[in-house]
């Protein structure tokens, strides 16, 4: 009995201080616990992710991947897979395990080390978002007390559901639904059996047992969960074998991007780290929706890069890039082949391959995953030798004057299978507002993000070339000129005493009219012209003016060279000018985040860009109105002399037709056929043809393109016809220029463009008077013919002289010293 009492009292003891020594511990602890609110709003840290304006995915930043998923979004079978592997009593105990914990405790008696845990989810989850994984007998405690306090303020179901979407799963997955689309590229419910069990066996040791690092490891632990889920009478014996016996292969898949568009979503990110910081940019799930078309943006990323590696082929092959073995040689053993031709790398467009063998017109490729295709002489009869950026060589005759066996070239898809390529050396940049409020629908910054970082559209100040004129006009028309002005398209000859030298600007072509109306002129890009209207209006008239179109006063050239373009500008500032002409006057503020939406679904922000609204009232509109900053008379009018630019003018059928400088816009019927005449632009060309440009609108999208090197020493140069090619593959030739260079790619993107947008007729504001004026002195006309045409004038402008009169027309410029 003595004994008994003894053993009573010593367990009552025992107990006493057991539960002393767990108060104790508690209240050591109490302060380290989570409150309930932290308990419910687990950060599930998301990574950004941004959209289209449509909803297309373009890219996802953040270090951690994880797809949020509700508890009852997850398919049972996965479920059943995590309680039978990792906590069979889940909906049973209190959040610990007594069986568990006596094991772990037996361990640490008799070996001084914890060796297995023996955790429930809900300690797991304590574990994942508030401790280390350190096996620490201090750490298990504050795991128990933390999983202890989970339980008494969640529910089952929330444990289980924020557990899912916390655990690791390794490859920087977080989240079974992260985990679906690393491992499988798959939504929770295109899972199979097998491949749920693979992911439930993950969370044990996600680094060394996933199947992409340790597919064998990865195999053994995906048939413990297989044989768990059939021993809790989850899986009946077949569904066990057939998953069993299910391939184990995979490979890490991306965030589900479907759409293309770095140097959007890097704009993107650079804005959401300004807005917010990198640590709740990159892990609050945030999403992001830009104001850019799906359609628009991919329509632009291919013009841009079909056009550099048009202008690259007329200028010629530079040669392939490396040779694996000689024409005379035995070819190396094909493992040791793809493990060389994998180190280099698919830049845009083009694949790396090495030829297999050769005939004189054609040649077998293989590619570095160990596919072969072939390359047939149509995608590479183009490839005569490029000598330098004004010359190349003879046309190829046959393969082996191109390249021989073992050599590693590149390819890309063309529209009669592979085509010989190379990585275009020049760069280009295209970018596409709304008029109406600055909305980018595309931008694209380069050829290869891969390759460069530097977003031309952005970024690149570059000289603008012709692309200055339509500016230098509208000052022109508000100070006193009418599209009906005769201005002498002549030389100038402009002698300066202090430097002893002569400035002679030249038309380019060096081609010259006499008198021609102002429509013509800025239609032909006359840059004599140019420069006489700046004179008469004087340079610091002219610099102020253009501030009103969004231009830094303290970047504008003062001097005469502003004329012909020489300030230097980003693509996206000239679209945002010429928005202005296709708004009606309005200087609109260029913006590409239309909203955001936080991981509970909820706008945290949305755009309030300025409109431009001719007719609009201010009152009961929740919009701010963008500055009028010219005219609406003023803007029709330069629309007008650029809708001349693709149209021309006069009579071809009595031999007095002409082509303005965007005349190639006639030729697409895909363009025509939804805008009719509604199109209106100018193209841009630098001195020593350095930079390129066009920059053209319809009612509903401008757009602006540009075409140059990096290094502003490079020119664009000029190319012969290849007598390889007809003229219909090879379009153009001669020097490169804005027409050639950069309309072309502006007319790619435009022909997929224009079925998104309004293309409405630029009808004429109020305020404007018609007159039917004489083509060859801009005077009034009696006649009703070719010679003839209406213009448009703002009121008390127009002239008040018939062609029939004998006085000679007014030319400004006739004598340059009135200047």
């Amino acid at each position: 009995m003595k004994f008994f009492k003894w053993l009573m009292y010593s367990l009552i003891i025992a107990v006493v201080l057991g539960g002393v020594t767990v108060g104790g511990m508690y209240l050591y602890y109490q302060d380290e616990l989570p409150s309930v609110a932290e308990l419910r709003d687990v950060r599930l840290q998301t990574p950004m992710q941004v959209y289209s304006a449509d909803g297309e995915m373009i890219a996802q930043f953040g270090e951690i991947r994880r797809i949020p998923v509700a508890l009852e979004n997850v398919p049972q079978p996965l479920i059943d897979a995590f309680l039978a592997t990792e906590d069979t009593r889940f909906y049973e105990h209190f959040g610990i395990d007594p069986i568990g914990v006596a094991r772990a405790f037996f361990q640490l008696i008799t070996t001084g080390d914890i060796q297995s845990g023996g955790s429930t989810i809900t300690q797991q989850l304590a574990r994942n978002i508030y401790l280390s994984f350190e096996q620490t007998w201090t750490r298990k405690v504050k795991e128990a007390f933390i999983a202890l306090h989970i339980e008494s303020q969640l529910e089952k179901d929330e444990i289980l559901e924020l557990y899912l979407n916390k655990i690791t799963f390794g490859h920087r997955a977080h989240g079974i639904g992260a985990a679906a689309q690393v491992y499988y590229g798959k939504n929770l419910h295109e899972l199979t059996l097998a491949e749920m069990a693979m992911i439930a066996g993950l969370p044990k040791a996600p680094s060394t047992m996933n199947p992409i690092s340790r597919p064998d490891r990865a195999r053994d632990r995906r048939a413990v969960v297989l044989g768990r889920m059939l021993d809790e009478e989850k899986i009946t014996e077949a569904e066990y074998q057939a998953a069993l016996a299910a391939p184990v292969a995979t490979r890490l898949h991306g965030a589900e991007v479907t759409m293309s568009a770095p140097y959007l979503a890097e704009m993107v990110r650079a804005e959401m780290v300004s807005r917010y910081g990198e640590d709740t940019a990159y892990t609050s799930g945030l999403k992001v929706y830009t104001t850019a078309s799906a359609k628009q943006q991919r329509a632009a990323q291919r013009a841009v890069q079909q056009n550099l590696h048009g202008y690259d082929e007329r200028h010629g092959y530079r040669g392939v890039e490396a040779q694996l073995w000689k024409q005379d040689e035995p070819m190396p053993a094909r493992e040791t082949v793809l493990a060389e031709l994998a180190e280099f790398e698919p830049i845009g467009l083009t694949r790396p391959a090495v030829v297999l063998s050769t005939t004189e017109q054609s040649a077998t490729i293989l590619f570095a995953d160990g596919q072969q295709g072939a390359l047939l002489w149509s995608g590479m009869a183009w490839a005569r030798p490029y000598l330098n950026p004004e010359r190349q060589g003879a046309a190829p005759e046959q393969v082996s004057d191109i390249f021989t066996a073992g050599a590693v070239i590149r390819v890309r898809a063309g529209d009669e299978g592979w085509r010989l390529a190379q990585v275009p050396e020049p760069s280009a940049a295209l970018v596409a507002l709304r008029p109406n409020d600055g909305g980018v629908a595309a931008a694209v910054g380069g050829y290869s993000f891969t390759v460069s970082q530097f977003n031309r559209a952005t970024q690149a100040e570059r000289q603008v070339g012709s692309n200055i004129k339509p500016f230098i006009y509208s000052a022109a028309l508000e100070n006193g000129f009418t599209l009906a002005t005769l201005v002498n398209d002549a030389p100038i000859n402009q002698w300066n005493p202090g430097t002893g030298i002569a400035w002679r600007p030249r038309n380019s072509p060096d081609v010259y009219e006499g008198p021609i109306r102002v429509r013509a002129a800025l239609a032909k890009s006359k840059n004599v012209v140019s420069v006489r209207l700046l004179r008469a209006m004087g340079v610091d008239t002219v610099v102020d003016y253009l501030t009103r179109f969004g231009f830094d006063y303290g970047e504008l050239p003062r001097n005469e060279s502003l004329s012909l373009g020489s300030a230097s500008m980003t693509p996206l500032e000239v679209a945002r000018g010429y928005a202005v002409f296709a708004n009606g006057g309005f200087l609109v503020e260029p913006y590409f985040i239309e909203r955001i939406v936080d991981a509970s679904d909820e706008v945290v922000y949305q755009a309030r860009p300025t409109v431009a609204c001719r007719e609009c009232e201010p009152a009961d509109r929740d919009v701010r109105d963008a500055p009028r900053v010219i005219s609406e008379q003023n803007a029709f009018l330069v629309t007008q002399a650029m809708n001349s630019a693709v149209w021309g003018g006069g009579s071809w059928a009595h031999e007095t037709g002409w082509n303005g400088t965007a005349w190639r816009i006639q030729r697409s019927d895909a363009i025509t056929r939804e805008a009719g005449r509604n199109i209106a632009g100018k193209t841009g060309t630098t001195n020593d043809v350095k930079d390129t440009w066009f920059s053209g609108f319809v009612s509903g999208l401008v757009a602006t393109g540009w075409v140059g090197f990096d290094n502003l020493e490079r020119a664009l140069g000029s190319t012969t016809m290849n007598p390889n090619l007809s003229s219909s593959e090879q379009p153009i030739s001669g020097t490169e220029a804005g027409a050639k260079t950069a309309l072309p790619m502006w007319i790619d993107f435009m022909e997929t463009a224009v079925t998104e947008v309004a293309a409405e007729p630029f009808d004429v504001p109020p305020g404007l008077v018609s007159a039917r004026i004489d083509l060859e002195t801009g005077k009034l006309s009696r006649a009703n013919d070719y010679t003839t045409r209406f213009e448009y004038f703002i009121p008390g402008t127009a002239p008040t002289e018939y062609v029939d009169n004998k006085s000679s027309p007014t030319v400004f410029g006739d004598d340059d010293s009135i200047f």
